[in-house]
């Protein structure tokens, strides 16, 4: 159980990052590159600094397992939806189909990848931390 506290500690670096990675999307991104395009660029490198963070981590963790990161993987991903919903809705005071938009793929939003890091990057960092140090 000790290991879902270290995550939670993990996952809690996540936040400033998601929030400077928003304000360079809404400062710089967007008016460059225009509102899709921003967008995707800053799915994206949300999506690389979240991996780039477990990666950097996962020895941290206090997991070994395959079943251990994807429950990291899938505590992060409750969070991480909770932590959206309320942010979007009682701090910014976003509508939910504003919310909800940003999940649809077929109109270039890219949310989804981040969400799908967010789950798969414990697994993914830890299969990798183990094969660089035992081959």
């Amino acid at each position: 159980m000790h290991y879902l506290i270290r995550s939670f500690l993990v996952w809690l670096l996540f936040i400033p990052m998601a929030i400077a990675n928003g304000a360079l999307r809404d400062l710089v991104l967007t008016s460059a590159l225009g509102d899709t395009l921003g967008r995707t660029v800053s799915s994206l490198t949300l999506s690389l600094l979240i991996f780039g963070l477990t990666l950097l981590l996962v020895d941290r963790l206090g997991v070994n397992t395959r079943a251990g990161y994807l429950v990291v993987g899938a505590f992060w991903l409750v969070l991480t939806l909770l932590f959206e919903v309320s942010f979007a809705l009682l701090v910014m005071g976003h509508p939910m189909d504003e919310l909800l938009h940003d999940y649809d793929i077929f109109r270039g939003r890219l949310w989804l990848i981040v969400v799908a890091t967010t789950f798969f990057a414990p697994l993914l960092a830890g299969m990798m931390r183990k094969r660089l140090y035992t081959d």
